[in-house]
């Protein structure tokens, strides 16, 4: 298994690899090495046909990830040309989990803050335990949040939601985050593992290809009108009735058993 960085582990359990936020100390804070070794794994778990679900999460109670490491910004972001590297290393590791094939999981635990939250809604599934904490204070900081990632919670909650969020820089619960649909499923604390592993057992023993469709396709129909790409819609579509697994899962339903699919 690879091994970035110390503080990014990766770990696979049957079909199902971890990316996990290992510096619970600092409550799982995001530093620029931990955003590059983000796209190791990611690259790793893409090229891999064994993973068919990948989870992200952060070490220890605390935090799923505090957002960015702020400590390291004097030395990592004070000149321009920093701060360009610093954001376009981040943007890169986002946009790889955003655009990775396989089906994506945030297990939020504790808090998520900031560049925490932006790498959550990169991710396909966020579910969060009922103890989970939600902020992006960047106007208590007196930073940008960054167009990519105000982009992102548009999308997802809207305008005006997006402008309580960023404006008033205040926690919120994970009851509030799913209810303005930041966040997908809210469990019990000691109930979150169990639940995310019950999805992904679900999503793992589905075929990839309609997952793959389905991401795709969704992808497109999220872009401005003028820019859908509907060939690619219809290619993926396509390419699931061409596969070898659409004529699994027809004889495996007239068989009445289970289907075993390969992603062919």
């Amino acid at each position: 298994m690879i091994s970035p960085s110390e503080h990014v582990m990766a770990r696979i359990d049957g079909p199902v690899g971890w990316l996990i936020f290992n510096h619970p100390e600092r409550n799982n804070a995001l530093s620029l090495e931990m955003w590059k070794a983000m796209q190791v794994v990611l690259d790793h778990y893409s090229g891999n046909s064994d993973v068919r679900v990948v989870v992200v999460c952060g070490a220890g109670e605390k935090a799923f990830t505090a957002g960015a490491d702020i400590s390291e910004f004097d030395r990592v972001r004070r000149t321009p040309e920093q701060i360009a590297h610093y954001n376009s290393t981040g943007h890169a590791a986002s946009r790889k989990l955003m655009t990775i094939e396989k089906p994506t999981i945030a297990m939020i635990r504790g808090w998520c803050m900031g560049g925490g939250v932006g790498v959550a809604l990169a991710c396909d599934l966020r579910i969060a335990a009922a103890s989970a904490r939600f902020a992006i204070p960047a106007a208590k900081l007196s930073i940008g949040y960054g167009w990519p990632g105000i982009k992102m919670i548009i999308d997802l909650v809207g305008p005006a939601f997006t402008r309580e969020i960023l404006f008033t820089g205040r926690n919120f619960t994970a009851a509030e985050a799913q209810n303005m649909g930041l966040i997908n499923r809210v469990v019990a604390d000691d109930e979150l593992e169990t639940f995310v592993s019950s999805y992904c057992d679900m999503m793992g023993k589905n075929a990839p290809l309609s997952i793959q469709a389905t991401k795709g396709t969704v992808a497109e129909l999220l872009k401005p009108a003028e820019n859908i790409d509907y060939a690619r819609c219809e290619e993926l579509d396509a390419r699931c009735y061409a596969s070898e697994d659409y004529v699994e899962g027809r004889r495996a339903f007239l068989e009445k058993r289970n289907p075993v699919f390969r992603g062919k």
